[in-house]
């Protein structure tokens, strides 16, 4: 919930130029808040920079105030959805049960989701990372095949290491991707090693090449460095 009509179009206007011919073998995607999506879809247009949107309900039509069906994101040209951040689970109480229904909702729409997976600082220190991890991810497989990962983008952000002072290592971020391509691989290997898993733990111009080095970190799921054009430019270039 970051920007006005006015950073929003200063910062497309910067991304266009700097990254709009598009970076070998690297996707863009941004993904604005809802307001400015039909601004965001016409700034783009053209400029190989993808629209993606912040969530989406998971039931296609209804009395749902405030909420936004996958068909409403289809009008605006919306490729790629994040659901399942971590924020959401924390503040606005979804369930994984509730994630794996907005993935369901959304391949139906032919649209990527950008599933979020990620334990807190308790959990993590209680020993439970990886559990938790495998318990957010195995809600999604059991709702739908693993061959529908190979659509989708898998987002690990450690809850731990966003916004609160601490980082995971690089080292630290591998293994968890390690992780879950490992639990993957358990229904489809081919699936495995396909699907893109994607950092989310603040990530930043200063350490996006050395995360990106990483054999099983795929790109970036980028948050507060993202406001930011300068930074979010080099942290797209480092990926290439």
């Amino acid at each position: 919930m970051h920007g006005s009509r006015e950073t929003v179009t200063e910062l497309l206007k910067a991304l266009v130029g700097s990254v709009g011919e598009g970076l070998d073998g690297v996707e863009v995607v941004v993904c604005p808040s809802a307001p400015y999506l039909q601004m965001s879809q016409q700034m783009l247009s053209g400029a190989g920079i993808i629209l993606g949107a912040q969530n989406v309900h998971s039931q296609p039509f209804g009395a749902f105030t405030g909420e936004i069906a996958a068909s409403m994101l289809a009008d605006f040209s919306v490729q790629y959805v994040i659901i399942g951040h971590s924020e959401r689970r924390q503040l606005l109480g979804e369930t994984d049960a509730q994630v794996a229904e907005k993935f369901t909702a959304l391949q139906s729409h032919a649209m990527t989701p950008i599933l979020c997976l990620g334990e807190t600082l308790q959990q993590r220190e209680s020993g439970l990372a990886k559990e938790v991890v495998a318990a957010q991810l195995n809600a999604v497989l059991a709702s739908c095949s693993a061959d529908a990962m190979s659509g989708a983008v898998i987002a690990y952000e450690p809850v731990w290491a966003i916004g609160t002072g601490r980082t995971a290592t690089p080292e630290q971020a591998q293994e968890m991707h390690r992780f879950i391509r490992d639990l993957i691989a358990q229904h489809d290997s081919k699936v495995a090693d396909q699907v893109r898993i994607v950092y989310g733990g603040s990530v930043n111009a200063t350490n996006a090449r050395e995360i990106f080095a990483q054999s099983d970190i795929d790109g970036g799921l980028i948050g507060g460095a993202s406001l930011k054009a300068n930074e979010f430019i080099t942290i797209c270039k480092s990926v290439s």
